[in-house]
């Protein structure tokens, strides 16, 4: 696979790890949110040449009987490439971390699965990875954090936590396999447009740590929506300063 895909792929293989600040709400309704997307940067147009840089994308949560929620993200190219990307997560719904992460994408041929099951009692991380015309990888890893957290769970826990964000908080994120030191971080209140309204939010983003640690290579900006629903509004993920996924809300209902 091509560099400028791995970066808009691999954008999204993000997992943060924090503290909890207070009890989350739970959820006990589903939603579906839909989203405009875009990849940008300067090698975006390169990117294009082969594979989408535009489309759709569906963010659905939906509570289960056992008290998870089941967080899942659809991203589709516009016109006529077909294809997909496909981001899943199964969320504790009282602590908020990840029980169940899979990422993949169905895109000009190829097929990539890759699923990763924390258990937390064994102190495990155990990972099935499928790839078109190769052998099932599967791997055992230890945990490198308490609570584990992909990127679904993360704007998950910045929705039922936002109101006690008020200053950076010190976390993990975890991504492609490793464990990074990040600043959570409020970003002040602003307006973001939706259908053409200006739509009052909060906005958060992840960043790398300052200090002589690794640096993450990558970021996240969250734009929550300042009523009591933390609509997300409009989601920017960075990879290695290359290329950005922007998407933008255009209907959402819950």
């Amino acid at each position: 696979m091509s560099e400028i895909v791995r970066i808009a792929v691999l954008s999204t293989f993000l997992a943060a790890s924090a503290s909890p600040l207070f009890a989350a709400e739970p959820v006990t309704t589903s939603e579906h949110f839909r989203y405009s997307w875009r990849l940008r940067g300067g090698l975006a147009w390169v990117a294009g040449l082969r594979f989408p840089i535009s489309g759709i994308g569906l963010l659905k949560n939906d509570p289960t009987p056992n008290g998870s929620v089941q967080s899942e993200l659809v991203i589709t190219g516009s016109g006529n490439r077909d294809g997909k990307y496909i981001y899943r997560s199964e969320i504790d719904r009282d602590l908020v971390r990840t029980l169940v992460s899979s990422n993949g994408y169905q895109w000009d041929g190829r097929v990539r699965n890759e699923q990763t099951r924390f258990d937390y009692g064994s102190g495990l991380a155990r990972t099935r990875k499928e790839r078109e015309n190769r052998p099932v990888e599967t791997k055992v890893r230890k945990l490198q954090a308490s609570d584990m957290r992909d990127v679904l769970t993360g704007i998950h826990y910045l929705r039922h936590h936002a109101d006690a964000m008020s200053a950076p908080v010190a976390s993990e994120i975890y991504s492609d396999g490793s464990v990074y030191p990040v600043v959570f971080r409020p970003l002040g209140g602003s307006h973001v447009s939706v259908d053409g309204k200006q739509v009052a939010a909060r906005g958060f983003e992840i960043t790398a740590a300052p200090g002589d640690r690794k640096k993450w290579p990558g970021g996240v900006k969250v734009w929550l929506s300042a009523d009591e629903r933390r609509i997300p509004l409009r989601i920017e993920i960075q990879q290695g300063g290359l290329a950005s996924l922007h998407l933008v809300l255009v209907n959402g209902n819950s």
